[in-house]
């Protein structure tokens, strides 16, 4: 993995807290982890999905 830095205002980082908090999630990173990969389903793979998903696919023939 490789580690990006991100700054964001403090409502962000304290949502993120909260869900830590709460136990749906074990981190923020995992957090924003979920959150990133939900974005680009949407936004960038909304027909096919992960380009992931789809070289492992292509390992298994």
């Amino acid at each position: 993995m490789q580690l990006v830095t991100v700054k964001m205002s403090d409502i962000y980082v304290n949502g993120l807290d909260k869900l830590v908090e709460i136990g749906m999630y074990p981190s923020r990173s995992e957090a924003i982890r979920v959150a990133i990969r939900d974005l680009l389903r949407r936004e960038l793979w909304p027909e096919n999905g992960s380009p992931l998903l789809k070289e492992s696919d292509s390992d298994k023939s």
